[in-house]
């Protein structure tokens, strides 16, 4: 697999921190007794969040595949889809 450059995650560490935000908010939101619409709505946008993270991380992946290569099949094309497919 490819060993993703850290200067190129920028944009996904972000989103990550928010939704560690986000998880800390549901936390907090759970312990004060909210309402569980409340709490539920938040969870799905941490949900969210996180899953474009991911999507983010294999797109930057396959990019930099690309990219490497110079036009070379290089990419495990089954490794590829079982990472997008967890991801769903």
């Amino acid at each position: 697999m490819v060993e993703l450059d850290p200067s190129k995650m920028t944009a996904v560490v972000n989103r990550l921190r928010r939704a560690q935000g986000q998880i800390g908010g549901v936390l907090k939101m759970i312990e004060e007794g909210r309402e569980c619409q409340d709490i539920v709505a938040q969870l799905a946008a941490v949900s969210r969040a996180v899953d474009r993270a991911g999507f983010a991380v294999v797109a930057t992946g396959l990019k930099q595949c690309l990219l490497e290569s110079g036009g070379q099949e290089t990419i495990d094309t089954a490794a590829m889809e079982k990472m997008f497919l967890s991801l769903a």
